[in-house]
């Protein structure tokens, strides 16, 4: 499974530099499978998200549109106040453990309308700290507004450099060069930036009957639940009768959980819960919390998962004691091999909980306004109390770490 190594973030918003895990010139350790971000309100976790999503957004719908959604407000709104660099992105990820890592480097820029433009992508196959050992870092993709070189698959099995001049200085290069055979590097990486899933949850849009039709994947809020299932039953019927017991057993309150279609074909689901007989509940009726941590429980059961699962404060709404239950599971999930990597902003300690010091990352306003970020395992003492069996969120709740408290 695709791995996030590192992600370097510059000029965006609140986020004016901050790095996570290891990126290109850098010698920090490479991000954990389950990364959990901390810290009070207005420490810039939303702002993270979004950066993230930015990024999505700016390969499927180009640069333009992605600085102009509504939550956006263009790109002066953008970038960091008083700034006048482009906002910039280093990521490093690592296909699998047996390949080299890619880093992929991005500025966005404004033109003297404030309109915004690609100033410079790179694509680079070899880290930097192997130059002088096994050969220089290759850049499969090297531009600048829009022209330069890339480097092509030959039908000889060697490569060759390629002038590139794109039509606009505000399309992307991967996004351009993906599809195309000769450029295999590109267009990995392409698959595996656009394919992150960030979800905002909404209990009262999973409660809709959407149109029948299974749906292969559950949508950022939760809207197509029924589709979602219907999906995962018509795959793996006989996986789907066990999951159903599965996710019963996980939620308190539940005895089980059956589905039915409609006479228009539509799955629903009934639940039964406990001290309520052979009554029957549908998911109109039940409460936010067991929706969403049925809809969380889910997301791990997709048969082709996204390669990073990002989820803002999945805390919201449910029982303090189900939260460090979920953490695990997560934890598991991402560890397993065939799961996600998992980035979750939270302020809860009782998730936190469940984590160990290098899986916490915990933000903090610095005196000039912007975001400065610390990875627990980095603040001293903190490994230490945890190997004595003392609780992260423990800590964090008593100030332990100095900073973030909730």
């Amino acid at each position: 499974m695709a791995t996030l190594e590192g992600i370097q973030i510059k000029n965006f918003r609140g986020l004016k530099d901050v790095t996570l895990g290891r990126v290109l010139g850098q010698n920090q350790e490479e991000l954990t499978r389950l990364i959990a971000v901390i810290g009070a309100n207005g420490t810039g976790k939303s702002s993270l998200l979004d950066a993230l999503s930015f990024l999505g957004d700016c390969l499927r719908e180009g640069v333009e549109a992605a600085c102009d959604k509504p939550q956006r407000q263009g790109f002066e709104k953008l970038r960091s106040k008083g700034s006048t660099e482009a906002i910039q992105f280093d990521v490093r990820f690592r296909s699998d453990e047996k390949t080299p890592p890619v880093n992929y480097k991005m500025h966005i820029n404004g033109d003297k309308n404030g309109r915004p433009f690609v100033e410079l992508e790179e694509l680079v196959h070899k880290p930097v700290e192997n130059i002088g050992r096994r050969g220089q870092p290759r850049k499969f993709l090297s531009l600048k507004k829009g022209k330069g070189d890339a480097w092509v698959d030959e039908p000889s099995d060697k490569k060759s450099i390629k002038k590139i001049s794109l039509s606009s200085d505000q399309e992307l290069g991967i996004s351009t060069l993906k599809s195309f055979v000769e450029h295999k590097e590109i267009g990995a990486f392409h698959q595996f930036l656009s394919g992150w899933y960030l979800s905002y949850f909404v209990p009262e849009a999973a409660r809709k009957q959407p149109p029948a039709g299974a749906q292969p994947h559950l949508d950022r809020t939760g809207e197509n639940l029924a589709n979602y299932l219907q999906f995962i039953e018509k795959k793996q019927p006989k996986e789907f009768k066990q999951l159903l017991k599965r996710l019963s057993q996980k939620i308190p309150g539940l005895v089980r959980i059956e589905s039915d279609k409609t006479i228009d074909h539509r799955l629903v689901l009934k639940f039964f819960l406990s001290g309520f007989g052979d009554e029957e509940f549908f998911q109109q009726s039940m409460s936010d919390s067991t929706l969403k941590m049925l809809a969380y429980l889910l997301l791990m059961e997709d048969p082709n998962p996204a390669s990073l699962v990002g989820i803002e404060e999945p805390e919201n709404g449910l029982h303090h004691q189900l939260l460090s239950v979920l953490a695990s599971e997560f934890k598991e999930y991402a560890s397993s091999g065939i799961g996600p990597q998992v980035l979750l902003t939270t302020h809860s300690p009782s998730l936190v909980d469940a984590l160990s010091p290098d899986e916490v990352w915990i933000l903090e306003k610095n005196k000039n306004g912007f975001t400065d970020i610390t990875r627990a395992a980095d603040i001293e003492g903190v490994p230490e109390l945890f190997e004595q069996g003392i609780l992260m969120g423990s800590l964090w709740y008593s100030n332990h770490f100095g900073i973030g408290s909730p």
